[in-house]
Formats: structure tokens, C-alpha cells, sequence
């Protein structure tokens, strides 16, 4: 089979390494991809959301299979633009069509849906710029901190969670009024600040049956202690220690049953990843938000957990056969640490030489914002960089691994968090009694 992954980071990165290893792959092909993808496969050089493009890719390289990595495309109907194709329609997409991405492409669809679909979540309300405000109104009526969400697609980055009442208004205003977030941000969605410690769930859908995959946590801020600017991710660490059986299965029942439930009520035909974010407040948990595709640290420790062969699983979504695939993961705990670029998220320089990939011992360096120069050479291409994953029997061992490869990796102004583990650690202790 000859495989298209779209997408460039570290999460496509972790798909080719674990593709490549399939019984099944003839090809692999991924576009754009960046210099480590280039290891398992050939990378393309096409945007991912050049739908035309893409096409002559998949038909130059008789491509048998699309996956999306990123939501972009996703949002802006990638699959749809496939089964509207006579040449493509037969060729499976594996990603939502554009009405099921609009779970992560609009807050305020997914609200709605959570909503209409008893799924737990906070209260909220959504405003535009005409509505202004009665959002400065609606605010007074909230206890600090306060969320408030950019309707649209701002790359990660269009939450932000003031302290205070009169920074949260500051901040309504220059996101509806002065359009902080461009377009995204036309619409912002308030939220009540729901308490507790955050985690991610993950499943693989064919539409009917599902898979569970392993539990992750990551970390967005740039700074130790979770202080600072929001990223696209620092790192992260699967399993979640205190995501044991019992809780995974509140999830199920309460969460991801009825939302492939709600799909189908809803005449969503949805097939590929679900990233649900969750709040664990005292052992209940509450939706913060959808995703339609994997994350990006998750699935750098997401992946790599996973035993069985992912080509079946994703034929699997394909074919409507999921429920006769098998899923096996190791019980090992992983760990990722994302290296990014200095100055990062703000003003960085790219085009920095990266040395010592060949030195990471027990671990695996999923390469993001980076690419080959003229000499051959792999440098920085974006801020986050690479993620340096490792596995342990615990999770301090696996971080143990993780934090020396990281450290064995060297390019200018290179810059990671050195306590991705510790709230976990911090919440474990408070919870039990007893130290992990």
C-alpha cells in the first residue's frame, strides 16, 4: 500500500516512524514532511491545504491512503474534496469531513454540541464584536480566573485564562474589537474556569466502533511552573498516572459514547481521530475542548506506546471494520521533551545547525521544525524543533532518558522545560498520601 501523510511536524514525524514499520507499506510519502520524515519516506513539497496539488500527488504516486495530520485541511474539507472527486472518492481519507471538523474547527459548534448532547463541559456563552458588550456584562457574573477561546483555528494559541476581571475584559475587547487573532477570533466563546488538572483521551473512530487509546498529558506554557505564553506544546508524558481503569471508563460512558452518539443524532459520518481534553476535577471529568486530529506533543508519546500495526488499524477506519482489529500498547510509560527554538513562541531565528541526533540512546528524536541546507546539513526550520522521546518502567525513569538525550542535542539558543512530570507528581502525592 502506498500511504500520503499530510503535515510537518512531530506528529507526522511519529507516523512515519511507526507506518514504516508495517507489514503492509509499499511507499510512504509525506508532504510536506521535514528532515526527519524524511527517514522513513519521501517528502513532497506541497502545502497541505493545496488541494490541487495534492490530487496530482496521490494520482502520480497511485496513493492508497490519505492521513491528516493537521486540522487545517481537515477544516477546510480535505475529505469532502476526496469523495466529491471521481478519481479520488474511492481513496480513503483518514480525518473527519468538513462537518465533524467543525468540532474543533468552531468552538462554539462544539459547545453547542456538548450542549445538545449532555456531555459534560462548563458553562459558556458566545460573542461577536456587535455583542461586545454583553460579554463585558457576562464576565461580571464569572468568578477569576476566566477563559475565554478564539471561535476559529489560531494554531493553538487562541486561549487565553486572565486573573482578573478588568484583564479579562482588556482582553475580550482586543480579541473581538481590535481582532487579535484575525479572523479566529471573530467569535469568542466565554467559559467558566473549571478547577482541577488537565488531561487528554484519545480515540480512533470508523464512525460505529471505536479504539481507546493511551491517555496523555501535555504542557503548553513556555515556562516552568506553567507560567508564561501559551505554546503548541513543551512536552508530554502518557500514561496519566491517575487516569486508572475506573476513570477511563467515566470518560467512555459519559464522554465518548455519547459523543460518537451525538455524531450520528447529528448526521456526522466521522471517521479518524478524536482528541478529547479533559478536566479530571476530583475524579470527575468535564470536556474543555475537541480535537479532530492528534495532538502534537501527544502523539509523540501516544504512538510510540502503540504495539499493533497502525496501517490495519487505520484500514480498519476505512473498511468499517474496526471492531475486528486488535489494539495493543506497551504499559511503559513515555515521556517527551520538546526542544524549541530561543525566543520561542515569540521572535526566533531559524536556519541553526542541529547536532548530536546521532547520540540519543534509548529514545527516539521526532524531528518538527527542521530541514536539510544545501550542505546536507539538518537545521531549525520553525520553534518547536524536535521532541526527544523516551520510555521507562516508571515515570521518572522515562523522564530520566528523556532529559539526557535532550541534553545531548545541541543547536544555538536551544531552550526546553526541565520539569514536564511535576505537576503529576505533585498531584499524585497530594491525592495518595504517597510519593509515585
Amino acid at each position: 500500500m502506498n500511504v500520503l501523510i499530510l503535515g510537518s511536524g512531530g506528529r507526522e514525524n511519529a507516523f512515519a516512524w511507526k507506518l514504516s514499520q508495517s507489514k503492509n507499506i509499499n511507499k510512504l510519502f509525506i508532504a510536506p514532511g521535514n528532515a526527519g520524515t524524511s527517514i522513513f519516506g519521501t517528502n513532497v513539497a506541497i502545502s497541505t491545504t493545496d488541494f490541487t496539488a495534492i490530487k496530482k500527488t496521490v494520482l502520480e504516486h497511485d496513493i492508497n491512503m490519505v492521513i491528516v495530520g493537521p486540522e487545517d485541511p481537515l477544516v477546510k474539507g480535505i475529505h469532502d474534496f476526496f469523495l466529491a472527486d471521481a478519481g479520488l472518492k474511492n481513496i480513503p481519507v483518514i480525518g473527519p469531513q468538513k462537518n465533524g471538523a467543525q468540532l474543533e474547527g468552531s468552538k462554539d459548534f462544539s459547545k453547542q454540541f456538548m450542549i445538545r448532547h449532555h456531555i459534560p463541559t462548563a458553562r459558556y456563552r458566545t460573542f461577536d464584536k456587535e455583542s461586545l458588550n454583553e460579554g463585558l456584562k457576562f464576565l461580571e457574573t464569572l468568578h477569576p480566573p476566566f477563559v475565554l477561546k478564539a471561535d476559529g483555528l489560531a494554531g493553538g494559541k487562541g486561549v487565553v485564562i486572565p486573573n482578573t476581571l478588568e484583564a479579562a475584559k482588556i482582553e475580550l475587547t482586543d480579541m473581538l474589537s481590535n481582532a487579535k487573532f484575525g479572523n479566529a477570533s471573530s467569535k469568542v466563546v466565554i467559559e467558566e474556569f473549571l478547577k482541577g488538572i488537565e488531561l487528554s483521551v484519545f480515540i480512533l473512530t470508523d464512525g460505529n466502533s471505536y479504539k481507546i487509546l493511551p491517555s496523555a498529558k501535555d504542557y503548553k506554557r513556555i515556562g516552568e511552573g506553567d507560567i508564561g505564553l501559551n505554546t503548541g506544546g513543551m512536552g508530554a508524558i502518557s500514561p496519566v498516572p491517575f487516569a486508572d481503569e475506573a476513570f477511563i471508563k467515566k470518560v467512555e460512558d459519559r464522554i465518548i459514547i455519547p459523543t460518537l452518539n451525538g455524531l450520528k443524532q447529528d448526521g456526522i459520518d466521522y471517521k479518524g481521530f478524536i482528541f478529547i481534553g479533559l478536566m479530571n476535577n476530583n475524579g470527575e471529568p468535564a470536556v474543555i475542548e475537541y480535537n479532530v486530529r492528534m495532538g502534537d506533543p501527544e502523539t509523540e508519546v501516544v504512538i510510540p506506546r502503540i504495539k499493533s500495526d497502525l496501517l490495519e488499524l487505520f484500514e480498519g477506519v476505512a473498511n468499517g471494520n474496526l471492531n475486528l482489529k486488535t489494539l495493543e500498547l506497551d504499559n511503559r510509560f513515555a515521556t517527551a521533551i520538546m526542544l524549541v527554538a530561543g525566543g520561542y513562541p515569540e521572535e526566533y531565528e531559524k536556519g541553526n545547525i542541529i547536532k548530536g541526533l546521532d547520540l540519543v540512546e534509548d529514545g527516539i528524536a521526532f524531528q518538527a521544525g527542521t530541514k536539510l541546507n544545501s550542505e546536507n546539513n539538518i537545521i531549525t526550520d520553525g520553534g518547536r524543533v524536535i521532541a526527544v522521546t523516551s520510555f521507562g518502567q516508571t515515570m521518572d525513569e522515562a523522564l530520566k532518558k528523556a532529559f539526557l538525550n535532550a541534553e545531548r542535542i545541541q543547536y544555538k539558543d536551544k531552550f526546553y522545560r526541565k520539569d514536564i512530570g511535576a505537576d503529576l507528581k505533585a498531584y499524585f502525592i497530594e491525592s495518595t498520601g504517597k510519593p509515585m
